[in-house]
């Protein structure tokens, strides 16, 4: 990430806090989860309906900025250049190397791969049957 990159993802989650709790002080219309809905709402320091039109306007203008938040950070995040779109696309890319703690010379089990004499190849593995599942008995 580049230090503009991290500066709007900081900005985007105040902004996602700040509009969790702008959301649960609003006075519920259905009575149920509104924090600040009680008598009078926030502890009878404004009207009912300004608190209410000032919490609204808040909420929407965070919500506004939330959303110009999500586009920039898409923008960013598509204009990433020559990095990988996800971590398997940089698994595919760079495959990790095969890691053996033995010498290059030998097998894990210690023999000398150079001076062993190699397997047969012309050796035919016995063909696995196919799989079936085991046949229920129908109820009637």
């Amino acid at each position: 990430y580049t230090f503009m990159e991290h500066v709007v993802l900081v900005i985007h989650l105040i902004l996602t806090l700040a509009l969790i709790i702008l959301i649960l002080l609003q006075r519920s219309e259905g009575g149920g989860l509104g924090i600040g809905g009680g008598g009078g709402g926030m502890g009878n320091f404004a009207s009912a309906q300004s608190t209410a039109n000032v919490l609204t306007k808040t909420t929407q203008i965070v919500g506004g900025c939330f959303f110009a938040t999500s586009l920039i950070l898409a923008i960013m995040a598509s204009r990433g250049g020559s990095q990988p779109a996800s971590i398997l696309d940089e698994v595919v890319d760079n495959p990790p190397a095969a890691s053996s703690s033995a010498s290059p010379g030998t097998d894990n089990t210690g023999i000398n791969s150079e001076s062993a004499p190699a397997a047969p190849t012309d050796a035919k593995k016995p063909v696995d049957k196919p799989k079936t599942a085991p046949a229920v008995p129908i109820a009637k």
